[in-house]
C-alpha cells in the first residue's frame, strides 16, 4: 500500500480503502476517527477522483481546517484547494450565493448571527405592539429555530393547526405572525440567519429539481463528520446530496451523542442501514487515548443504554490506575479536595497545570472551583464560556449590589438602570450621564433629585420609570445594614425583577443563567455561614470586597499552561492527561428533569461517557453529601452512573465506609431506566462526651431550621449547619452585637456573632 497507509490499523485501513457505496464508520472515543476521514479522503485524490467532486462536511472550522493540513502533506496544497470541505453552515452558504436568485435572494447577502436575529426581532414585536415580556427575543427565537430546523416555514408554521394551538396555550398566540414579519423583514433586507442557511437549501433543493441535480452530479463522494450530531434538515440535505452515486460515508459514534437540545438526532445514525441498506459497517473499536481502566469502566457504563450500535471498544495502553472516588460532606469541600490532588499530582508525577481538567454539568457549578483555584494560586481558564463572575446575569445583579453600597458608582447605574427592560432608553441614560458630568454631580445625585431639575425635559412617560427606580435602590440602600449580605442578595434579587425575568426565560439559555444566580446566591450563603470576624459582620459591602480581591486575577500566569475548567458538552473532541468529573449527584448529573423519561436518561449517560473517556491517564469522581441550592443546605445522593461502573475499576479513596456500603446497597434491584428513589441513607450516629455523662446525637434532619429566640447561656447545647453540634463556653453580651464562644465537635472553638449565627438549640 501507499506510504501514507502504513500507519493505521487494520480496522482503520479498511475504512480508508473501501470508498465505493455508502460506508457508516463507527468511532470508538480515542480511536482516530480524523485520521480516517483525512486518509479516506487522501486515497480517493491518490485514485483520480478530483477535489471538486469531494464533499466533506464537519461540525466546526477548526476541524475542516486541521484535516485539509493534514491532506495537503499528502497531495500538496494545490489540489485540497479546490476540496469542497467546511462546516454545514459554511458550504450551503457557498451553494446559496451561487444559487441565490432561485429563491428570491441577491448572491451578496447578510448572514445574521444571533445578535442580528433578536435586534431584528425586538423592532418585530415592537412593530407589532406585542408585550415583550410575554414575547419574550430569546423564547421567540428559539421557536423559529425549532421550526426552521424542522424544515417548518412561515407559511406552513400559519397553516399547522397544532402549532397555533400550541402557541396559544403558551399565551404567544402572535407568534406565527412574528415569525412570518421576521422572514419577510430578512427578505426585504437580503439577510439570512443561521438557520435560514438550512432551510433554504433545503427549498433551493426541493423546488429547483435542476440545481439538486447539478450537485449531486458533481459531488460524487460524500463525508460527514460527527454524523450523530446532525439534525433533521443536515439529514435531509445529506440524503438528497448522495441520492444518484450513494458514495457516502458517515463516521460517527452513538455513544456520543449528546445534543438533542440542539435538535441532533441520534436515529440519523442509528437508522444509516435502513435509509442505505447496501452499506459497509466499519468498526473503529481500539482507544489509542485512555488507559485500560478508563476504557473499561466506560465501556460498563454504556452497555447500560439500550439504543445504541454495539462494539467492543478496547484498549493496548497500560491497565492504569483505578478510578478514584471521593465522596465529600459539601461542595466547598469538593472545591478544595479537587485544587489539593492538582497540586499533589503535579508535584508528583511532575505534570503541567495544562494537563488537568474540571468537567461539570452545568456551567454554574465552576464557581466553587474557581474560587479554590485561586485560593491555590492554580491559574486556570474557563473554557467555551466566560468566567463565572464575567457572566452578564452575575455581572448584572452584583451591578445592582455595587449600587446599593456606594451609589455614586455611575457604571453600575448604566449598566442595570433600564434592566430588566423599564422603558429608560439609552438616549436618556447619555442625556443624564452628560448633564451629571457638566453640573459635576453623579449620576445618581441626579435622579435623586429628578422631580426638582428643570435641566432634562423629561416626560411622564420617563418620569414614572426614574422614580420607581429611585425609590427601589433607595429602600434598598435603607436595609443594608439590617440585613446579612445573603438576605440582601435576595431582596436585590426579587425587587429588581432580575429573578422574575429569568425565571420566565425556559430556553436552555434562560435557564442556565438562573442556575448562575441561584449559584451565586449559594457563594453568599456560604460566605455568611463561615464569617467568623468579632469586629465586622457579613454585610454585603463585605461580600463585595470579598468578591472584588477573588477576582483579581493574576496576569502573570501564562496563558497555555492553565487548569481547564468546562461543562461537559464542551468537552468533546478534547483529552486531558487528568479529569476531574465533579458533581456526581443524583438530580445534578443525570440532571433532575432527565430522569422522567428513558431516552433523556440515555442521553445523559451518553454524556458520562463523554466525560469518562476524555482522561488519559487518570480519572477522578467526586460527589458532595451536601450543596447549597438557592442558598439553602440540602442532602444531596451520588448518582446513579458511579453505580453502574464495574466496581473492580473503582477506588474508594475514604475507603468501604459505612456511607459507602449504605450507598452500594441501595442500588440493589434497581433499573437503568426507571426513575426510582434511593434508599435513605443511614447516618452513624456520633457522639460527644463533654460536660460529664452528657451525650450530645448528632442532628439526623436534612431541613436544618434555626431557632427563632436563643437566650443562650453557658452549657447549652446548639446546631450549626456547617461546624455541627456544640456546646456553648461563654456569651458576650453587647445588645444586638452579642457574642458567643461556642466549641463544636467537628469545628472547634468558633467565635459568632448571635444575630448572624443560624443556630439552633438542641439541649439547655
Amino acid at each position: 500500500m501507499k506510504d501514507y497507509l502504513d500507519g493505521l490499523n487494520h480496522a482503520q485501513k479498511d475504512a480508508v480503502i473501501n470508498y465505493q457505496g455508502p460506508s457508516l464508520v463507527i468511532a470508538g472515543a480515542g480511536s482516530g476517527k480524523t485520521r480516517v476521514l483525512t486518509f479516506r479522503i487522501a486515497h480517493l485524490l491518490k485514485n483520480g477522483v478530483k477535489p471538486y467532486e469531494i464533499l466533506s462536511l464537519t461540525f466546526t472550522n477548526k476541524a475542516a481546517k486541521e484535516m485539509c493540513e493534514r491532506i495537503s502533506l499528502i497531495v500538496g496544497s494545490q489540489t485540497t484547494k479546490y476540496l469542497w470541505m467546511g462546516t454545514f453552515h459554511s458550504i450551503f452558504a457557498r451553494i446559496l450565493r451561487k444559487e441565490a436568485e432561485h429563491i428570491g435572494f441577491v448572491s451578496n447577502f447578510t448572514i445574521y448571527d444571533t445578535a442580528d436575529s433578536k435586534n431584528l426581532l425586538k423592532s418585530v414585536i415592537k412593530e407589532m405592539a406585542l408585550d415583550p415580556n410575554v414575547y419574550k427575543i430569546s423564547g421567540v427565537l428559539s421557536r423559529i429555530s425549532s421550526a426552521k430546523n424542522d424544515l417548518i416555514t412561515a407559511e406552513m408554521y400559519q397553516s399547522n393547526n397544532q402549532l397555533i394551538a400550541h402557541d396559544r396555550q403558551s399565551k404567544m398566540p402572535e407568534l406565527s405572525r412574528i415569525y412570518k414579519l421576521y422572514v419577510t423583514r430578512c427578505r426585504n433586507n437580503n439577510a439570512m440567519d443561521f438557520d435560514d442557511l438550512l432551510l433554504n437549501t433545503n427549498v433551493l433543493f426541493r423546488n429547483k429539481p435542476e440545481v439538486l441535480e447539478k450537485y449531486q452530479e458533481q459531488f460524487k463522494y460524500i463525508l460527514v463528520d460527527e454524523y450523530q450530531d446532525t439534525n433533521f434538515s443536515q439529514f435531509l440535505i445529506i440524503k438528497k446530496l448522495s441520492a444518484k452515486h450513494r458514495n457516502i460515508c458517515v463516521v460517527g459514534d452513538d455513544a456520543q451523542s449528546i445534543y438533542s437540545f440542539r435538535g441532533a438526532k441520534i436515529e440519523n445514525i442509528l437508522n444509516f442501514r435502513n435509509d442505505y441498506p447496501e452499506y459497509q459497517l466499519f468498526k473503529l473499536e481500539q482507544n489509542y487515548r485512555s488507559t485500560q481502566n478508563i476504557v473499561n469502566a466506560a465501556n460498563s457504563v454504556i452497555s447500560k443504554n439500550r439504543k445504541q450500535i454495539k462494539k467492543d471498544v478496547f484498549s493496548e495502553n497500560d491497565e492504569g490506575e483505578l478510578i478514584r472516588v471521593f465522596e465529600l460532606y459539601t461542595d466547598a469541600e469538593e472545591g478544595y479536595l479537587v485544587a489539593n490532588k492538582i497540586n499533589d499530582l503535579r508535584m508528583s508525577e511532575h505534570y503541567h497545570f495544562r494537563d488537568f481538567a474540571i468537567l461539570y454539568r452545568t456551567n454554574a457549578q465552576s464557581r466553587i472551583f474557581e474560587e479554590s483555584l485561586r485560593k491555590k494560586n492554580i491559574p486556570y481558564r474557563i473554557y467555551g464560556g466566560l468566567s463565572f463572575y464575567q457572566r452578564k446575569e452575575i455581572k448584572d445583579i452584583l451591578a445592582y449590589c455595587r449600587l446599593v453600597v456606594n451609589k455614586n458608582d455611575n457604571e453600575a447605574i448604566k449598566r442595570i438602570i433600564n434592566y430588566p427592560k423599564r422603558g429608560i432608553g439609552d438616549a436618556s441614560v447619555d442625556k443624564i450621564e452628560e448633564i451629571s458630568l457638566q453640573a459635576g454631580v453623579s449620576m445618581w445625585h441626579f435622579i435623586s433629585n429628578i422631580d426638582k431639575n428643570p435641566e432634562l425635559a423629561t416626560s411622564g412617560r420617563l418620569m414614572k420609570p426614574l422614580l420607581v427606580f429611585r425609590e427601589m435602590i433607595s429602600s434598598l440602600t435603607l436595609r443594608q445594614d439590617e440585613y446579612n449580605a445573603a438576605d440582601m442578595l435576595i431582596q436585590i434579587a426579587r425587587e429588581s425583577g432580575m429573578l422574575k425575568e429569568m425565571h420566565s426565560d425556559q430556553t436552555p439559555e434562560g435557564i442556565s443563567r438562573y442556575e448562575n444566580i441561584q449559584e451565586l446566591m449559594n457563594a453568599v450563603q456560604e460566605f455568611v455561614s463561615t464569617f467568623e470576624s468579632t469586629e465586622e459582620v457579613p454585610t454585603l459591602a463585605n461580600y463585595l470586597q470579598n468578591v472584588a480581591l477573588l477576582t483579581d486575577q493574576d496576569t502573570e500566569k501564562g496563558e497555555n499552561d492553565v487548569v481547564t475548567l468546562m461543562t461537559i458538552h464542551a468537552s468533546k473532541g478534547l483529552e486531558f492527561k487528568n479529569v476531574f468529573l465533579v458533581g456526581m449527584e443524583e438530580d445534578l448529573f443525570p440532571g433532575e428533569l432527565s430522569t422522567h423519561s428513558a431516552s433523556d436518561l440515555e442521553e445523559e449517560r451518553r454524556l458520562f461517557y463523554v466525560a469518562v473517556t476524555r482522561a488519559e491517564k487518570n480519572l477522578v469522581l467526586s460527589y458532595a453529601k451536601s450543596r447549597y441550592k438557592w442558598g439553602t443546605l440540602s442532602a444531596r445522593k451520588p448518582s446513579r452512573f458511579i453505580q453502574e461502573i464495574d466496581a473492580k475499576y473503582l477506588d474508594w479513596q475514604a475507603g468501604e465506609s459505612q456511607n459507602n456500603r449504605t450507598f452500594n446497597q441501595s442500588f440493589k434491584g434497581r433499573t437503568t431506566i426507571e426513575d426510582e428513589k434511593f434508599a435513605e441513607q443511614q447516618n452513624v450516629t456520633k457522639q460527644m462526651n463533654q460536660t460529664g455523662d452528657l451525650q450530645i446525637p448528632e442532628s439526623q434532619n436534612s431541613s436544618f431550621k434555626t431557632s427563632a429566640k436563643l437566650n443562650l447561656k453557658a452549657g447549652d447545647i446548639v446546631e450549626h449547619q456547617k461546624f455541627g453540634i456544640g456546646q456553648v463556653l461563654q456569651i458576650n453580651e453587647s445588645g444586638s452585637n452579642s457574642v458567643a464562644i461556642v466549641n463544636f465537635q467537628n469545628g472547634g472553638s468558633k467565635q459568632l456573632l448571635l444575630k448572624f449565627a443560624n443556630l439552633r438549640v438542641i439541649k439547655k
